[in-house]
């Protein structure tokens, strides 16, 4: 069962504010989370094909059954919620991390290993690319597709050297896979930098990579951001 948290509670976080992701290192404690985290952006909303929220299901228990965690974006509803819920059913931690603003909109998960709230969507980013070990991107919208092109940024600028995967169920980032291809063509993007954003057309094939590669652990350099 789920609720909303309210505002202004003994139980409430503590806010983490934009000048205290210069010392990100103090307030990402992983030392008690004995699993590697996966960062997945996905939607807040289902979509309109059940697929997406199938896949989104699957991931999440496929995580949990190769010893992963969770980070994202902390809300009960849509995407974000099929995954969080399915991780959390296989037994595998799940952290939280939303912008306190957005608790008016949104409902957070009550059973998180932990919820950060955050002031800003920036200090909400900079808190999960802390705690991923590798990223993965569902089906999603505008929130979606910022998240995993700033993070896939972040890596052309030497920022971080972890997994990126567009999970591309049901051919629904085609488009903008062929956007970046095009964008490589015309000379705005490295190819070298398109090859880092990996696309998997189905589950067991994104698991099998991070299986390859979830090992990396080299922190973003938040601070330089």
């Amino acid at each position: 069962m789920t609720q909303k948290l309210k505002v202004a509670t003994s139980l409430e976080p503590t806010t983490i504010t934009s000048k205290d992701v210069e010392h990100v290192s103090d307030i990402v404690d992983k030392t008690t989370i004995n699993q590697p985290l996966v960062a997945v952006y996905c939607g807040s909303r289902i979509g309109n094909n059940p697929v997406y929220e199938a896949a989104a299901r699957e991931l999440g228990t496929a995580l949990a059954e190769n010893g992963m965690g969770l980070v994202y974006g902390g809300a009960s509803i849509g995407l974000m919620g099929a995954v969080a819920d399915t991780v959390i059913a296989g037994g595998a931690h799940v952290v939280g991390v939303i912008p306190k603003f957005m608790l008016d909109h949104e409902i957070a998960h009550e059973g998180l290993t932990r919820l950060h709230l955050t002031d800003t969507m920036h200090t909400r980013k900079a808190i999960m690319a802390e705690y991923a070990d590798a990223f993965i991107t569902l089906p999603g919208g505008l929130g979606t597709l910022e998240e995993i092109m700033e993070i896939a940024t972040w890596r052309q600028l030497f920022q971080h050297e972890k997994p990126m995967i567009i999970l591309n169920i049901n051919g629904f980032y085609n488009p903008l896979v062929e956007h970046l291809k095009h964008t490589a063509e015309e000379g705005f993007m490295k190819q070298q930098d398109l090859d880092r954003l990996v696309v998997c057309n189905d589950i067991e094939s994104a698991v099998s990579l991070l299986n390859k590669y979830v090992h990396i652990k080299d922190p973003v350099a938040t601070h330089k951001l």
